[in-house]
């Protein structure tokens, strides 16, 4: 738990976030998801056996005044949930940050470690689901489970004007919470693909992008120009004069 003191000399937004984040890393709603996150801790790969897994959920990450938000599916088994930051120590977190650092988002082009000195400007991280799960599936109760903690970091993310989601499970999770939230949908409804710019009625421009998995960027499914392409593209809207949020 972070030291009350500390707490209290936030800037009113980030300690609200602070205090979300605390509730995320204490969760255990979801057995299996903490059976596996708990195991793989214990258990370690090889090549980080020297590590202290952080081995529970990953609380977002970013700045707490952020225009952008990124939104990915889950903490790698190896990655977030070794390091206890999202998208930080795996091969995908290679691949996000170098993107931001390129588009003024992120102070450094890559992230080890929690305390590595890498900082967000203008840009918040997060994900459907705080657990490394299984095979990299989590199931659709652990997703239901999981919504009210994006729901309240969107809320508490006044700021924000464009949202990347990184692969289809974001991008309609993304909507999901949304529709909970009881925000007027566009109709038809927005249908994933890479590169696809939707603007929202409240007033939010949604980008789709495919996952910078190693699935995805080994095959070539995506590449590096496709990739800047998504965060040149939110750059260039971030740009323009913010519109109305409609139902806000």
């Amino acid at each position: 738990m972070i030291d009350f003191q500390i707490r209290a000399r936030l800037p009113r937004s980030m300690r609200a976030l602070t205090l979300l984040n605390d509730r995320i890393t204490h969760c255990t709603a979801c057995l299996r998801l903490v059976t596996y996150r708990e195991a793989i801790a214990a258990e370690k790969r090889k090549q980080f056996e020297d590590w202290t897994y952080w081995g529970r959920p990953v609380p977002g990450f970013g700045d707490s005044h952020a225009r952008l938000y990124v939104l990915g599916l889950a903490p790698a088994a190896h990655g977030g949930n070794r390091t206890g930051r999202v998208f930080t120590g795996d091969r995908s977190g290679d691949w996000l940050y170098d993107a931001l650092h390129r588009f003024g988002f992120a102070n450094q082009a890559s992230s080890h470690h929690r305390d590595d000195g890498l900082k967000l400007s203008d840009c918040y991280i997060g994900a459907t689901v705080r657990c490394a799960p299984p095979d990299n599936k989590p199931a659709p109760e652990e997703f239901k489970a999981c919504r009210p903690y994006l729901r309240e970091e969107l809320r508490l993310l006044r700021k924000i004007r464009v949202v990347v989601a990184l692969g289809k499970v974001a991008f309609d999770h993304y909507l999901k919470a949304c529709r909970d939230e009881g925000l007027q949908f566009p109709s038809p409804l927005p249908k994933f693909s890479h590169g696809i710019v939707q603007a929202l009625p409240w007033g939010i421009t949604l980008i789709g992008s495919y996952h910078p998995s190693q699935q995805n960027t080994f095959t070539g499914i995506l590449t590096r120009p496709m990739f800047h392409h998504i965060f040149a593209t939110a750059r260039q809207r971030l740009a323009e004069p913010e519109r109305t949020r409609a139902g806000q």
